[in-house]
């Protein structure tokens, strides 16, 4: 059984030989324990130090990509090197390396695909109160989208077995954690989460940049996930709601006609008729979009099985 630990980085020079300090060598069920860095354009010495501190493997990127390719890439990396289970980390050590284990045990004993670690948010100093209620409230909507119990959606700090590394997909740039969560709970993968702890905190985080910019592009996420993994429920319920304004509207001119005083609600009944027709529309939108996604789920499952069998071929070669 061979684990890999991987690390993507932006310019993490400072930190990064810290993190690299507090890693593991030897995992409780692994016969091997390796690290891998993605270097995502960085313009400093960040893979210098990498290497310096016993880093196994180095993938660059030429420019900067953005966190989620980087992430995509070092999954990639990570199944083509033979790992049996991943586990993402970050380079600012924000996680306690110390409980990796708790991370990868579930997995090796076969009762989870995914594990997410749970850090302590109400204790987190660092975070001030409206982050801590944004953090809690996320990961609430992210439960509701995915249909699992993660309690810590924006968590990094995560193992995820052979298996769902293969069959995960990353269409975001802008963070790999939300979107990875609703798309393994859309694929009826077994998802869990564990306890960990967390370190002192030694840089800002270049994600939260701002709390609007945050919640904004989290919404965003939330909203284009599930509507590329639930099209029908996503547009049925939009036209669910544009169809019934619309409905309202109109029984309301029809009553306002029926007293006799039907005179000056021309615009409900345009209106009405609008929204009624937008109804219509994004009812049919939803039974195309299902149709797409019938055809995106099966191009999915072409993909994992041409990687299952490229990765096995490879395998074969080796032995």
């Amino acid at each position: 059984m061979k684990l890999i630990i991987q690390i993507p980085c932006l310019n993490e020079e400072k930190t990064l030989g810290i993190a690299l300090a507090a890693l593991p060598r030897e995992v409780e069920g692994f016969d091997t324990v390796e690290w891998l860095i993605i270097d995502d354009g960085s313009t400093d010495n960040t893979v210098e130090v990498a290497k310096q501190h016993g880093v196994d493997h180095v993938v660059s990127h030429v420019h900067n990509l953005g966190l989620a390719r980087g992430f995509m890439t070092g999954l990639n990396a990570c199944l083509e090197l033979g790992a049996d289970v991943i586990v993402n980390t970050d380079a600012d050590n924000q996680y306690c390396a110390d409980d990796i284990p708790l991370l990868t045990k579930p997995i090796i004993e076969g009762k989870s695909d995914i594990v997410i670690g749970t850090r302590p948010i109400s204790d987190i100093d660092h975070f001030s109160p409206l982050k801590k209620k944004l953090q809690k409230l996320g990961s609430w909507a992210v439960r509701q989208a995915s249909g699992t119990e993660v309690e810590d959606a924006p968590s990094g700090f995560r193992a995820i077995s052979r298996e769902a590394a293969m069959q995960l997909n990353v269409f975001n740039n802008y963070t790999y954690t939300i979107e990875t969560i609703i798309q393994a709970g859309q694929k009826n993968m077994a998802i869990s989460s564990v306890p960990v702890r967390v370190n002192e905190d030694l840089r800002p985080s270049r994600l939260v940049k701002s709390i609007p910019a945050y919640v904004k592009r989290s919404i965003f996420t939330i909203v284009r996930v599930f509507a590329t993994y639930r099209p029908f429920s996503f547009f049925m319920s939009l036209a669910a709601v544009l169809f019934g304004l619309g409905l309202l509207l109109g029984l309301r001119f029809l009553y306002f006609l029926a007293t006799g005083d039907g005179d000056g609600h021309v615009q409900s009944v345009i209106l009405s008729g609008v929204l009624l027709g937008m109804g219509l529309q994004t009812g049919l939108i939803a039974f195309v979009a299902d149709l797409i996604s019938v055809n995106r789920r099966l191009l999915e499952q072409i993909r994992y099985s041409q990687k299952k069998q490229s990765m096995d071929d490879e395998a074969d070669k080796e032995d």
